[in-house]
């Protein structure tokens, strides 16, 4: 990859413009490291601190007052609330109930349930309730 960097006036604002052909982890790590960890979470795992890309979260879910990310391979404590996170997250993410909001890119199936709710399947296996007041979401979302 050519690096190009340009010296500007200091009255100008500082810009950076990255042109991939596909958006790898690579990349967004680039661009996360550009914007100074801009929308990159901070967890905590046995008394660790960790970065973590929004990209690579199936679902946030809160339980008994503490937010929880929920990657591939592992579960960390973040220290937001849901509705902070709902506000700084893009549209791949929708709130599916009360405690939980969903990376719909991460849902492998879904399926209607009793009482018009729907169950979600990730790709992780986890299956997850979508309350009736979110399946029209949901569906909108997915094209349904």
């Amino acid at each position: 990859m050519r690096v190009r960097i340009t010296v500007i006036p200091g009255s100008e604002e500082e810009a950076a413009n990255l042109r991939v052909h596909d958006i790898t982890r690579e990349v967004e790590l680039a661009a996360s490291l550009l914007q100074g960890h801009r929308g990159m979470l901070v967890g905590s795992r046995d008394g660790q601190q960790f970065l973590l890309s929004p990209s690579d979260v199936y679902y946030f879910e809160t339980v008994d007052d503490r937010t929880f990310a929920y990657t591939k391979a592992q579960t960390y404590e973040l220290g937001m609330r849901l509705y902070e996170l709902e506000a700084m997250l893009d549209k791949r993410f929708f709130r599916s109930s009360k405690s939980q909001i969903v990376n719909v890119l991460m849902i492998e199936s879904v399926r209607s349930e009793m009482n018009g709710r729907m169950l979600a399947t990730l790709l992780s296996g986890d299956k997850l309730i979508v309350s009736r007041g979110y399946v029209k979401e949901l569906k909108r979302r997915l094209g349904l």
